[in-house]
């Protein structure tokens, strides 16, 4: 009874990380080389179940400009998730919600470098921050709001 029960629960957890694979969704997030908090967030988004590759670029802002990010949202890194570009340091919940409901906009925006944002972790310290969406014409309007402490 012990074996096969044990067997149940190997083949469960195997089915449980082959799906958590074929479901891994691949970000490429541009960087300049000597952003550390850039690596933090790539390392958050690889911890919350995405395949990240980190492209270190020279210049940022041309990066920005080809992918439509307005200036005023500019931050530190922007990434590529199916089509979708996301600028700063977007929480998982918000990619998760975007890549489920599949809106026709550009993509996520963090202005800045808020601190408690993910990535930007400092102690317990947590800023207010929001989520910006940005349309394809370049207009915004707030997609989601974090509450700080």
């Amino acid at each position: 009874m012990i074996k096969k029960i044990l067997f149940v629960l190997v083949v469960a957890f195997l089915v449980q990380n082959v799906w958590t694979v074929v479901q891994a969704k691949e970000i490429t997030v541009y960087k300049s080389r000597f952003c550390g908090c850039c690596s933090n967030w790539t390392r958050y988004m690889n911890d919350n179940g995405f395949n990240v590759t980190e492209k270190p670029v020279e210049n940022v802002a041309s990066l920005k400009k080809k992918f439509g990010i307005p200036q005023h949202l500019s931050s530190c890194h922007t990434a590529v998730v199916e089509g979708y570009v996301l600028e700063g340091h977007v929480p998982v919940s918000d990619l998760r919600r975007l890549l489920k409901e599949r809106p026709d906009i550009r993509g996520l925006a963090v202005r800045g470098m808020p601190t408690g944002a993910p990535g930007m972790e400092q102690g317990n310290r947590k800023d207010d921050f929001r989520v910006i969406a940005i349309r394809k014409d370049g207009s915004t309007f707030v997609y989601s709001s974090h509450k700080g402490n």
